[in-house]
């Protein structure tokens, strides 16, 4: 009897350690295996669709028209920032010189301690983002410079700079790759206004 408790107290003890040495052992993927597969213009297309949808970049750079369920994005001026023919209302207010933000009904513009702040067109029309290259937008994004160009001021908010900082690279690309598939909008948005001349 001792000597049928001792074996199995041996395989038992066998096959935790083979079962924790299965377990813990590291096992590296190969650096293909680590790569995720290049996509396609298509696939890269799609991808950035998908993340400015999430990231609520309509939100603020699509102008909206009330519906019956209230802010509706106006398809034809998708992503084309504040509209530049409308008139800039004077948004300056005893709130503001307090801290608090205010924003146009359709959230393309806003004012707050930062004075005011237009959302840019993200169309690839001239008037847009037509001539920025991948570099441009990838600073802009990830650094918060104004048109992706070194030397100019920061992106003001409502911006979300800091939530992009750490944007992967491919992502960028294929948000880049997206904004420069949709239709073109020829938009002048309009200069930012310092708070003091608000």
């Amino acid at each position: 009897m001792r000597k049928n408790n001792f074996v199995r107290l041996f395989f038992g003890a066998l096959f935790l350690t083979l079962l924790n040495f299965a377990c813990t052992t590291n096992s590296k993927p190969t650096s293909e295996a680590a790569q995720p597969a290049e996509l396609s213009a298509e696939e890269l297309v799609v991808r950035g669709e998908y993340l400015v949808t999430i990231m609520g970049c309509n939100d603020c750079h699509t102008p909206k028209r009330m519906g019956a369920n209230g802010p509706e994005l106006i398809p034809e001026l998708l992503l084309s920032g504040y509209p530049g023919d409308r008139p800039i209302l004077d948004l300056s207010s005893e709130m503001t010189q307090q801290g608090f933000a205010t924003f146009y009904p359709d959230l393309t513009g806003s004012s707050g301690p930062w004075g005011m702040s237009f959302a840019a067109n993200l169309t690839p029309d001239a008037t847009g983002i037509g001539a920025w290259t991948l570099d441009q937008f990838k600073k802009a994004m990830k650094e918060g410079k104004y048109k992706g160009l070194d030397g100019t001021r920061a992106l003001l908010p409502p911006m979300p700079v800091e939530n992009f900082k750490n944007i992967e690279d491919e992502d960028i690309a294929a948000i880049f790759a997206y904004l420069k598939s949709i239709k073109p909008v020829k938009n002048v948005v309009p200069a930012a206004v310092p708070p003091a001349g608000m």
